[in-house]
């Protein structure tokens, strides 16, 4: 155990380097940025032009996955938003990553892990773009049940845990982290929003490392039209 433990504090000591897409499209990215920025340590940021780097030339050099976010620990590797979260949270056990509660905990990774692995529709139909303001309208019934489900979580997870705070498990943790970029997915396109959804929404986007991230994609440029187009 000891040894374990020396280990962990030798990798902290270690760079963190994180290479990121567009601020202003990547969700993914912005998954991976905040679980680092939960964890408090040092962390430097690379970022790739998605527009620039169509080919994956740039993504393949830094990572065999050949997407982003990549975490960069030292000359380790690690790749997805979710490893790079789980990784931070074993490296830095005292960050406030998890709940505490072994119940709570579980109940947060099991809607990360639903976020991660599905919700096709919203991630086609509803794109992030955090520099443009859509009307609401009816967007199918596919996105349709995606976003009432999504409501069905956030509500479900207020209800049950919520009490301490004013996010899902009460005080902000990864769980938040990886639906901050669907609340700001529904206010670009103006996906209408009740009572308790409507209020966690809105507490998740003022979040201050949610807000810098949304601030920066909304200057950053980089156009890219398939984005864009959608209306």
């Amino acid at each position: 155990m000891e040894s374990e433990r020396s280990l962990g504090k030798v990798s902290l000591m270690s760079e963190f380097k994180l290479v990121i897409g567009n601020q202003n499209y990547s969700t993914w990215s912005m998954r991976g940025w905040l679980a680092m920025k939960l964890s408090g340590v040092n962390f430097t940021v690379e970022k790739i032009w998605l527009d620039q780097d169509l080919d994956r030339k740039q993504r393949l050099a830094k990572t065999p996955a050949g997407r982003v976010p990549a975490l960069m620990h030292g000359d380790f590797c690690i790749w997805d938003s979710l490893a790079i979260a789980e990784y931070m949270a074993e490296l830095c056990p005292d960050a406030p990553m998890w709940p505490k509660d072994l119940q709570a905990r579980a109940r947060a990774r099991s809607i990360v892990a639903e976020m991660h692995s599905g919700f096709a529709a919203l991630r086609s139909k509803l794109p992030m773009n955090c520099a443009v303001q859509r009307e609401e309208r009816d967007r199918g019934p596919e996105v349709a049940k995606e976003v009432a489900r999504v409501i069905e979580i956030w509500e479900g997870c207020r209800r049950d845990y919520g009490s301490g705070g004013n996010f899902l498990f009460g005080d902000y943790s990864l769980a938040d982290a990886f639906y901050a970029p669907v609340a700001s997915r529904f206010l670009t396109y103006a996906v209408r929003l009740e009572g308790e959804a409507k209020g966690y929404a809105e507490t998740l986007l003022a979040q201050p490392d949610v807000q810098e991230w949304v601030e920066v994609g909304k200057t950053e440029g980089h156009i890219m039209p398939a984005y864009v187009d959608i209306q």
